[in-house]
């Protein structure tokens, strides 16, 4: 037999994109099982970013950044909560950080040397346009992408 063992060929390290919204937290579910199941680490990833409208309003700006830690902050606790109550214990990280939700994923997902990226189906119409942030983790073609509806 080749180097491939049924078992032991999971992913190790799963990246999770999470911004509190359902599809993120269904993404986040699902992570979380898969990496119970094949013993993998966990890395969530929170991306707070600012649209270029708040820019033009300072005042809009501070608002935004405070919602956006508060999110930030709720989601770190709830993912502690499940961790307390899930057995077997699964590793895990939480990151926060500031920019574009797809560059944010790539550029964490390459410094943990991730095994695959988990991230929620967007319900914005705009994606349809631009492109959602799971296309461009696609394009990015370095891990598996999984995206959770």
């Amino acid at each position: 037999m080749s180097g491939f063992e049924i078992g032991t060929d999971g992913p190790r390290v799963i990246v999770v994109g999470i911004d509190g919204s359902d599809t993120s937290l269904r993404a986040a579910a699902y992570a979380w099982g898969l990496a119970r199941r094949q013993g993998s680490e966990l890395i969530f990833v929170f991306v707070a970013g600012t649209s270029p409208i708040t820019s033009l309003l300072p005042d809009a700006t501070v608002s935004a950044i405070k919602a956006q830690e508060e999110v930030g902050t709720e989601l770190r606790e709830r993912i502690a909560k499940v961790a307390e109550s899930t057995h077997p214990r699964v590793p895990h990280t939480f990151r926060t950080d500031r920019g574009y939700a797809a560059s944010v994923l790539i550029r964490v997902a390459d410094e943990v040397r991730a095994d695959a990226v988990v991230v929620g189906a967007s319900a914005q119409v705009g994606h349809r346009l631009i492109g959602s942030v799971a296309i461009r983790l696609v394009r990015a073609g370095r891990w598996p992408v999984t995206v959770v509806p």
